[in-house]
């Protein structure tokens, strides 16, 4: 069983906004755990508008990096975009290179092949820049470590402007400007933009020099709608300005104009004239899609897709993704399935703290996948690494008081190269020194890490008998959910069961559930529970306490709000 962990010390603060800005208490203590504090910054969160867009020039060198972008495109200079092969890359292209054209400019891009370059600039893209009379460089979602190549840049005369929002070295690389939220001294407030995030900040500088009631009334929403899935594909946070560019972008995907974007919904099968598309729609339909080009094949066929007018073409790229997400989620499995087997019968992976697992021949393309996949199965830190001529490429994800960057900054000279933040990293380095990387990684967690009990995060006590209709509606406003804003999980004691147990399809159960005199009876649908619920023994007349979450069934015959089972425990 998970300790179950509720937020303490936001009673007083929760009361006080509950009075000051007219909300539910329940509503009001989900806000105040995620920072809200006022009526003004409750209608923020609650109510997200395009004039809550911080000012691009807050960043530091935003004005510098104006300047120099208006003096290229006025010069008829030739501008290189040099981006990354994933979501938040190939977007941040395809935002940045359409705001640049908007106002003129000669524009080339980049997008690394991740087989071939492997992630951040190379020097030789860069000479072929330059030898094509590229003088202005500037790099999407990378650049902030990449310290060989903006030297190479300098030496061939090329100005290179960095936006990027991975955390920064101690020392910044020899670019003109960088435009990061994390590096020294800089003041801007929202410190988690995705680096289509910083992109757009660039971008909406530079439209609004030109025309700020255009920018603001139509340009700059529309920009939104690529924004919206970087940033959830991204994974972070979904507050403050992030949850602006979340929320209106999904707001503007109710209306997709360009016919890549409709030609990938349609793969996706989502029609939002049907239905309002939600952060879940991005994260695990659009977003794969858009990855398995950097995956499988090769990322340029994203901006391709989303630049282009003619239907026809869009919709052979369009169904080109789908078939690589098809060929990704295949090869995924197969991988999966022998890493779970490794997983289970290699005694090494029963008490290390980080699991670090390598093999021949798997693909550099799908790692990333399956180091996530591996962290939701043992609930530890995982590195999965490809081998490859002598070399390991590997790809790790992290869980919550793991810092996985600083776990690896502190053998960083294992490895060729490696970049990342605090839950997901990607490196290099010779197959010959793996084992000193795992000895290392084991001899830094102990150092490092405090061993917790399992825990879950539950955000409030909600009774059952509270629930209404009127409170879901004002639930819904939390939307959209996502990292650091995630979907509420309640609690409610001493609930008891009012029917049998019914099971479905053997493995999940559907429980009725009541609480109160005068509460009704709820339905609570538990996922992979039936194993469970037998062993708890319960039956008719239970009382337990059960941690949920709060959905609406849209089944015209049996719809309505219901609840998803998190945890459930026998009282007493």
């Amino acid at each position: 069983m998970s300790e179950w962990v509720l937020p303490r010390g936001n009673s007083a603060t929760a009361s006080a906004l509950a009075q000051s800005a007219g909300l539910p208490l329940i509503v009001a203590e989900l806000l105040a755990e995620r920072g809200v504090r006022s009526a003004g910054e409750a209608e923020v969160f609650l109510h997200p508008r395009m004039e809550h867009l911080l000012d691009p020039y807050a960043m530091e060198g935003m004005a510098a990096a104006v300047s120099r972008v208006q003096a290229a495109i006025a010069g008829g200079e030739l501008i290189l975009i040099y981006g990354d092969y994933d979501v938040d890359g190939t977007t941040a292209i395809v935002l940045l290179k359409t705001a640049l054209e908007m106002l003129g400019g000669k524009v080339d891009f980049h997008a690394p092949h991740r087989l071939r370059e492997g992630y951040g600039m190379q020097a030789e893209v860069l000479a072929s820049a330059a030898a094509q009379g590229v003088r202005l460089v500037i790099s999407v979602d990378t650049g902030i470590r990449d310290f060989a190549a903006a030297e190479a840049a300098a030496r061939l005369g090329l100005d290179l402007i960095v936006t990027d929002h991975h955390l920064p070295h101690s020392n910044l690389p020899l670019a003109l400007v960088v435009l990061n939220p994390n590096q020294p001294g800089c003041g801007y407030a929202c410190k988690h933009l995705c680096g289509a995030g910083v992109a757009f900040k660039l971008a909406q500088a530079l439209l609004e020099a030109w025309d700020k009631d255009r920018a603001r009334g139509k340009i700059l929403p529309s920009f939104l709608k690529m924004l919206a899935i970087a940033t959830v594909a991204d994974a972070v946070p979904l507050l403050e300005e992030n949850r602006v560019f979340a929320s209106l972008g999904l707001e503007q995907l109710r209306r997709p104009a360009s016919a890549g974007l409709r030609a990938l919904m349609q793969m996706a099968k989502l029609d939002p004239a049907q239905r309002a598309l939600t952060a879940t729609d991005l994260a695990f339909r659009i977003a794969p899609r858009i990855n398995a080009a950097g995956r499988m094949d090769v990322a340029s066929d994203v901006v391709e897709l989303f630049t282009t007018r003619d239907v026809a073409r869009a919709g052979e790229l369009a169904g080109k993704l789908d078939r690589l997400n098809s060929e990704r989620q295949q090869a995924e499995a197969r991988m999966l399935e022998e890493i779970e087997r490794r997983l289970g019968e290699e005694p090494e992976f029963v008490s290390c703290r980080c699991i670090v697992i390598e093999g021949e021949g798997w693909h550099r393309g799908i790692i990333g996948i399956l180091a996530s996949r591996v962290v939701d199965r043992t609930g530890r830190p995982a590195l999965v690494i490809a081998l490859e001529g002598g070399e390991a490429y590997g790809s790790g994800r992290s869980v919550p008081g793991f810092h996985l960057l600083q776990a690896i900054e502190s053998c960083k000279e294992l490895f060729t190269r490696f970049g990342g933040h605090s839950h997901a990293v990607g490196f290099c380095l010779p197959a010959e020194r793996l084992q000193e990387l795992k000895s290392h990684l084991e001899a830094w967690a102990a150092l490092n890490v405090v061993d917790a009990a399992p825990s879950l995060h539950c955000h409030a006590v909600l009774p059952l008998d509270q629930i209404t209709g009127a409170l879901y509606g004002w639930l819904r406003r939390l939307e959209p959910l996502g990292t650091g804003n995630e979907e509420p999980i309640f609690v409610a004691y001493n609930v008891r069961l009012t029917a049998p147990v019914r099971a479905i399809k053997d493995r999940h159960v559907c429980l009725q559930l009541a609480q109160g005199a005068r509460g009704g009876s709820w339905s609570a649908l538990g996922w992979d529970w039936a194993g469970r619920v037998q062993g708890l023994g319960l039956e008719q007349g239970s009382v337990v306490h059960v941690a949920y979450k709060l959905r609406e069934n849209s089944h015209p015959e049996y719809g309505g709000l219901e609840l998803e089972i998190a945890d459930l425990v026998a009282a007493g």
